[in-house]
């Protein structure tokens, strides 16, 4: 009689089975609805304690945009030199961090060479599937807390880098997004 069992081996993980591993990315449409649901939760649930108190979401949102945002740059430059100046730095945004969330960089980027920096987005990827019944204005408010991320990514990411910040977006038309950046000045 045939035995019909097959026998397997233990093996054990080293540091060599794990380089024989593909890389695991998670889906581009999985993330886009990830972050649309993050988005949608934190702003039923921080209404549903605070009394619809639209700073309350900005704070947790951009709060958890700032550690994801960190985290980024500490994974992306760990083999890079170190940036020469400022705005390096915010060209290593415009192009290698807004490539690695958006798959493309950013359209415009301007500067008045005083320390505020303004990027442009002509079509920010999470507002693509973006829609609303009177559209204009409305759209543009029901948006707002979906920058808010964004925002907290880029400050995150800058602050890794040795660049204290304060940034804020606007959107008027969607789905063109603006980010403003302002350097804080250290004393």
């Amino acid at each position: 009689m045939a035995n019909n069992y097959h026998n397997e081996t233990s093996t054990t993980t080293t540091d060599a089975n794990l380089d024989l591993v593909p890389n695991k990315f998670v889906s581009e449409t999985c993330m886009d609805l990830f972050l649309i649901e993050m988005v949608d939760t934190i702003c039923r649930t921080t209404t549903a304690e605070t009394d619809n108190d639209s700073d309350a979401i900005f704070y947790k949102l951009e709060t958890l945009g700032y550690s994801v945002g960190q985290r980024l740059v500490e994974r992306f430059t760990k083999d890079r030199p170190r940036f020469v100046d400022t705005l390096d730095v915010v060209k290593f945004i415009c192009k290698d961090l807004w490539t690695i969330m958006f798959k493309k960089q950013i359209d415009n980027l301007k500067t008045n060479h005083r320390g505020v920096y303004v990027l442009q987005d002509n079509g920010f990827r999470w507002f693509m599937r973006m829609s609303t019944d009177v559209g204009g204005s409305d759209s543009a408010k029901k948006a707002m807390p979906y920058v808010w991320f964004p925002c907290g990514i880029i400050r995150g990411a800058l602050a890794s880098l040795g660049v204290p910040t304060v940034v804020v977006a606007e959107t008027s038309n969607l789905p063109q997004c603006t980010f403003q950046i302002k350097i804080v000045k250290q004393q």
